[in-house]
């Protein structure tokens, strides 16, 4: 079968809530793709960070179809024999205190917004239904009602309200912006160490750092969405750590289990986490011994191949060449590690344009807040494959 015949039957039966580029993928490895007319492609989006070991990684396969023989799913109202490892090894990874383990990104924000208004409730002493947390402009943390009700992008919220309350916009990168924005009832900032999905947006030096020691002097949690920048994309295990700060929480999740499995997970200090009490939350799915034993497999890959090191050395390069680029149409690149943006001009046209060319020689990558391409490969990328894809990258940024 040819593109066309399946591009006409998601057309036909599906929901039309997605744009994709017209590439019909039917294999992976590594960090290249092909469609289902034999083309190859090299992925600069890695599935949003979900497959930062690369596509269908050997170790997590062979995890993955073992663990399948054995046990899948018990649900939650039984133990398993892989739950407490994870936990083990994601504590020791990550120093953190407690995991709660959930299957999306937006479910683990969710699990946040529960858990940091309860310990608003019971710990800090918040009038009960007063808790307010903070979150900036040009967020995206999901697409649940909750979370779409706090995003600043009209797109994402109009003709789903009511909203619900409880949440205060500020601009990002603001530091003075969090300390205005306190009351005595806020319990919570919630915010990405850079922005993906709003266009790349990297926040001044020392912005998490500061944000930090506001939110410790007035007792509120600091949360961040490390769903997308996390496990090794910006160039650290988390992007927090540019910073040398650890949140009281950090959400993870995509690469978590290298694109085999959905599974998200919440890390905590024991304070706040300790608040949820049996039945108050929870997920059938959530901390399966499937996703739990991938997981396993998919943070050693990350940390013992090395990847984190080549995310910071390549991307460094790789910037550096973008860079170079004497593009009319490129007003900007920015990014940190394998996190790159690189913004046009207006009268560019669109970075859609932009990303339909690149598909056309062998490149896929996606435009992000309409004018940003957004170039995110695997962290297995070498620069030999860079030096590929600049090749390209300079022809399509130059072309008149």
């Amino acid at each position: 079968m040819d593109q066309q015949y399946y591009i006409e039957l998601e057309e036909k039966y599906g929901a039309h809530n997605y744009q994709p580029l017209d590439v019909v993928l039917s294999r992976g490895q590594g960090i290249w793709v092909w469609d289902v007319e034999g083309n190859k492609y090299l992925d600069c989006l890695s599935s949003y960070s979900a497959v930062n070991q690369g596509h269908c990684h050997p170790k997590i396969m062979r995890t993955m179809i073992e663990q399948a023989r054995n046990l899948t799913l018990t649900s939650r109202a039984f133990r398993n024999d892989q739950l407490g490892l994870f936990y083990q090894e994601l504590c020791a990874l990550t120093n953190s205190h407690k995991v709660l383990p959930m299957n999306s990104g937006a479910e683990a924000v969710e699990t946040v917004i529960k858990a940091v208004r309860k310990w608003g409730y019971q710990v800090k002493g918040v009038p009960q239904d007063h808790a307010e947390i903070i979150v900036c402009e040009n967020n995206f943390h999901g697409r649940t009602i909750t979370i779409v009700g706090f995003s600043s992008e009209q797109q994402y919220r109009e003709g789903f309200g009511p909203y619900t309350p409880g949440f205060t916009i500020i601009p990002f990168g603001n530091a003075e912006a969090i300390e205005k924005a306190i009351t005595p009832n806020t319990v919570g900032f919630l915010v990405e160490p850079i922005q993906g999905e709003g266009g790349v947006i990297v926040p001044p030096e020392g912005y998490l750092r500061e944000a930090k020691r506001i939110c410790e002097n007035h007792n509120v949690v600091l949360i961040t969405d490390e769903i997308q920048t996390g496990l090794g994309r910006t160039g650290k295990l988390l992007a927090e750590e540019h910073d040398g700060i650890e949140a009281d929480i950090t959400l993870i999740g995509k690469a978590l289990s290298g694109g085999f499995y959905p599974i998200s997970a919440v890390l905590s200090n024991t304070e706040v986490l300790g608040v949820l009490r049996p039945g108050e939350h929870g997920s059938t799915f959530g901390g399966n011994p499937l996703a739990c034993a991938v997981a396993r497999t998919a943070l050693k890959v990350i940390t013992e191949e090395g990847m984190i090191e080549n995310a910071a050395e390549m991307g460094s390069y790789f910037q550096s060449l973008l860079r170079e680029i004497k593009s009319p149409y490129v007003r900007e690149v920015r990014g940190k590690g394998l996190m790159i943006g690189v913004e046009l001009h207006p009268d560019a046209g669109g970075a859609r344009g932009f990303c339909e060319k690149l598909k056309d020689k062998g490149l896929l990558c996606k435009e992000t807040h309409v004018h940003t391409i957004r170039f995110m490969p695997p962290l297995i990328i070498t620069r030999e494959d860079i030096d590929w894809a600049m090749e390209r990258i300079e022809e399509v940024l130059t072309a008149s």
